[in-house]
């Protein structure tokens, strides 16, 4: 099976639909290293009353335990929304290959704060699926409000 940037980016959206069912605010992660999902994360800041706990970290730990280092070289990560400056900041140290995310985040995301955030090596890719990821989005702040 040929695997595209929607099919890995689908996956990242289910994990955000986890984060939504738990009223955590909906951002989901895969990693991918050869075609396939190595570890995955969904916002936790709610459940476990950590400010830490976005979709990005939770998958970075996971990946690194999986492959047994911190450095994510030969790895793709798809997000649902534009990396904040602190995950960006745990992308960097991480350095995969790739990454890969839906919705921008014009408020909080690290374009705005640091572009110099993600590694000069890392190749970006915006917007896959990216009116999905900010649907979810927008549904869950409706609900809050």
């Amino acid at each position: 099976m040929l695997y595209t940037d929607d099919y890995f980016m689908k996956e990242a959206l289910k994990e955000a639909q986890k984060a939504f069912d738990r009223d955590e605010v909906p951002v989901g992660c895969v990693v991918v290293a050869s075609d396939r999902i190595i570890a995955r994360g969904h916002n936790l800041t709610e459940t476990l009353n950590d400010v830490t706990a976005h979709a990005e970290m939770q998958a970075i730990t996971a990946s690194a335990h999986y492959l047994g280092g911190k450095f994510l070289t030969d790895c793709s990560v798809y997000i649902t929304l534009e990396p904040c400056p602190m995950c960006a900041g745990a992308l960097f140290w991480a350095r995969p290959g790739r990454i890969v995310y839906g919705a921008e985040d014009p408020k909080n995301g690290y374009m705005k704060h640091r572009p110099s955030l993600i590694h000069p090596k890392t190749l970006i890719t915006k917007g896959v699926l990216a009116e999905e990821s900010a649907a979810l989005l927008r549904s869950f702040f409706e609900k809050k409000r």
